[in-house]
């Protein structure tokens, strides 16, 4: 199987060859690996593509390079330009903290897959919750580490890849406690943490320079049952199916009765 990866967090991050471990295994001996990861950190731009600007590759070995743009850049590097045949599956990760609930749509690491999925190929994103159990462990990846092989293996296994228009991905998150405590793996819907916004805090410099931080809510929050940041602060692995489409389907019939 040839398989590539790319994460958010960038070419040396240690999720990334968390994930590199992941996909040798699930390539097998006759497979190969390929990695195209942004050159610096690009946490937080979704689904964003370099439009206006060309993207710098940089080449460190015969199949890894950092292209100097977002995860989607990547994908798209990998598959019209650096790749001379198109991969078997695509994994993006493996994130350090979670890619559930709200903070999918802020997400580059779901954002990789998404342009994955719409490119027509098979696309995994994988990430590591982060918690009071699991935050200051020596192994802070270790649900991912453990459970990782397994849990793309069971996504490729129960084939439901379909060839629609948008096609589907999976988001994955492995939960905020040691690989040990692992209560299991759940299919769920995207959660939704109330009061848990991404904000910003202003700061202001010794000369008076005004500037915004953006900051998180509280990645503990409940998001009800079936969700994927319950099932994971509950001690499961979390697998969402999920579309690139953003139509909202559960009012458009009635939408057009009432405004035609």
């Amino acid at each position: 199987m040839r398989i590539l990866i790319t994460n958010d967090d960038g070419i040396n991050a240690p999720g990334l060859a968390v994930l590199h471990a992941i996909a040798t295994d699930i390539a097998g001996p006759d497979g190969d690996v390929w990695t195209v990861a942004p050159t610096q950190e690009q946490s937080g731009v979704g689904h964003c593509i370099s439009y206006v600007q060309p993207t710098m590759i940089t080449q460190f070995d015969p199949r890894r390079f950092a292209a100097q743009g977002s995860p989607a850049d990547c994908v798209m590097a990998a598959l019209f330009d650096l790749m001379p045949e198109p991969p078997d599956l695509i994994l993006s990760g493996v994130n350090r903290g979670n890619n559930a609930a709200e903070n999918v749509l802020y997400s580059g690491t779901v954002g990789a897959a998404m342009e994955g999925a719409l490119q027509g190929h098979r696309a995994i994103a994988l990430s590591q919750y982060y918690g009071p159990r699991n935050f200051d462990e020596e192994r802070p990846f270790s649900a991912a580490i453990d459970h990782g092989v397994a849990t793309v293996r069971r996504l490729l296994d129960a084939d439901v890849w379909d060839d629609a228009d948008y096609r589907l991905f999976w988001n994955v998150n492995f939960p905020p406690v040691p690989a040990a405590d692992v209560a299991g793996f759940t299919v769920t819907s995207q959660g939704f943490r109330r009061g848990g916004h991404h904000h910003v805090v202003r700061a202001e410099t010794p000369g008076h320079r005004h500037f915004l931080w953006v900051k998180g809510g509280d990645q503990q929050r409940p998001t009800g049952a079936g969700t994927d940041a319950q099932a994971n602060i509950d001690g499961y692995i979390s697998a969402t199916p999920m579309r690139a489409d953003l139509t909202a389907h559960d009012v458009l019939d009635r939408m057009r009765d009432r405004l035609a």
